[in-house]
């Protein structure tokens, strides 16, 4: 596991987000940027799609990469067993759940796991997830961005936990 771009902050983040092999770097980006804000960890499950690198992600993520925290996992085995070493449950959102996010009961330090951009996840990584959970949609919709799915999902799992970062301005 590699990690970069250490937060000032020192207080345990409330969940963390892990996106798994992803495709886009403006997606990443974008997520990262929302993760800086929000106080929320980042892993970046690869290989992905496109060097894993600042410069990927600067566009979408700006100058709040350098406010987030992101660890990088070689691979999905490793992660998986990181996470489990940890006692980190995994949130997967996928279409394929019954059940909707705001029925879900988020916890302090949950991981909610995202899919590739092009074809989610694995049947092995689906299994792994100990709570998988979707985003209700218009019945003719196949899915939201990936960027979106994460913004949601953050959203009503810091709700829950009442974690929304105090603002400080």
């Amino acid at each position: 596991m590699q990690q970069s771009h250490i937060s000032s902050a020192t207080v345990a983040a409330p969940l963390s987000i892990a996106l798994f092999q992803p495709d886009i770097p403006q997606n990443t980006g974008t997520i990262l940027r929302m993760a800086a804000c929000l106080g929320i960890h980042a892993h970046i499950i690869e290989p992905a799609g496109f060097p894993v690198s600042d410069r990927a992600f600067r566009r979408a993520g700006m100058d709040y990469l350098d406010s987030v925290v992101i660890e990088r996992h070689v691979s999905w085995e490793k992660f998986d067993l990181w996470r489990r070493e940890k006692n980190r449950r995994l949130v997967l959102a996928t279409t394929q759940s019954a059940q909707a996010h705001m029925d879900c009961i988020f916890r302090p330090g949950d991981i909610l796991l995202f899919g590739r951009e092009t074809n989610g996840v694995p049947q092995e990584v689906h299994d792994s997830a100990d709570l998988r959970v979707r985003i209700p949609m218009q019945g003719a919709m196949r899915s939201l961005n990936l960027a979106v799915s994460a913004a949601i999902l953050a959203g009503e799992a810091l709700r829950q936990l009442n974690a929304f970062p105090i603002e400080t301005r």
